[in-house]
């Protein structure tokens, strides 16, 4: 796509200064990189959730590129620093056509790496999707508090088909915003999410949610054919992706290499959940990967 002059990143500052990409629709996407002093081992896509941005994943990709992964990610669009309506999407495709974008612009850059995909929530959802129409692609899936399946409460049949229904008639209905509280029990956690202003605190439109919907079911169809290694750590007190999307996935996927790890008690984001837990969720994305590399020893094992 032609780059356009002068564009700014919502917040106002030009994506001329920015790494950016820009979509099949034109639109310029806020990219954030964290690349390791030496030749990177493999690439890991972080895909963020539902309001969020790449932002808050700090934490994961520093530990990543400590084990000299080249981390990246970018703001989906109408999220972050990224153009676009925000949290809103004519089409949930666009969100995984992007992914794939990104990372065929990485693949072409370290061409032999290994190529992993992370995601959180509905980051998690895209991550999955695009790693069915891409099995091949990705050497490994990790996911954590996947949007697999809508929680049972907030999605019965009823209401499923009354959103349907509204859709037609009313798309930009407010459903309500995320609830806060539910994402993490460290209280610190549950502040700064509230208090970062590039996290779309407005409500979700009942377009958004129809879309989440239909990335559910269609999430549903394909998990019988899922044969690629991957990961999913879930809280068994997450109010916000219900953990039985995640059980479902794990115990119809056709891979021989799958793991479910389940935190008792925790909530929603895991890797910003009190400290014994966000830990835990570290030492395992790291060392699942890490294990999954060509070669196992790591840059710390190489020094000693």
């Amino acid at each position: 796509e032609r780059e356009r002059e002068g564009v700014c990143v919502p917040q106002g500052v030009p994506y001329a200064a920015l790494p950016h990409i820009v979509n099949a629709d034109g639109l310029y996407l806020f990219c954030r990189y964290w690349e390791p002093a030496g030749p990177p081992r493999a690439l890991v896509f972080v895909s963020h959730g539902a309001g969020e941005h790449s932002g808050p994943y700090e934490g994961i990709a520093q530990t990543l590129k400590d084990q000299s992964l080249l981390v990246f990610a970018h703001d989906h669009v109408g999220h972050g620093q990224s153009e676009g309506e925000r949290m809103n999407i004519k089409d949930f495709e666009i969100y995984i056509r992007d992914v794939l974008q990104h990372v065929d612009l990485m693949k072409s850059r370290h061409p032999d790496l290994p190529v992993f995909i992370l995601g959180h929530s509905m980051g998690g959802a895209i991550s999955i999707l695009t790693a069915c129409e891409r099995p091949n692609d990705f050497t490994g899936v990790v996911l954590i508090g996947p949007m697999i399946q809508l929680n049972s409460e907030s999605a019965t049949p009823f209401k499923v088909c009354m959103a349907k229904v509204a859709n037609y008639m009313l798309p930009s209905l407010n459903l309500g915003p995320i609830e806060s509280k539910w994402i993490s029990r460290d209280k610190t956690q549950v502040e700064a999410y509230e208090n970062d202003e590039l996290i779309y605190h407005g409500g979700m439109r009942v377009s958004f949610a129809v879309q989440l919907m239909g990335a559910t079911a269609r999430i549903k169809k394909e998990i019988p054919s899922i044969n690629w290694p991957f990961l999913i750590l879930h809280g068994d007190a997450d109010k916000l992706c219900d953990i039985g999307g995640s059980e479902m996935m794990y115990e119809n996927a056709q891979s021989l290499d799958k793991k479910l790890k389940i935190y008792e008690g925790a909530y929603h984001a895991l890797h910003h959940e009190l400290p014994e837990v966000a830990e835990s969720v570290l030492k395992e994305v790291s060392s699942w990967i890490t294990e999954r590399l060509p070669d196992t020893t790591s840059p710390q094992q190489q020094a000693s």
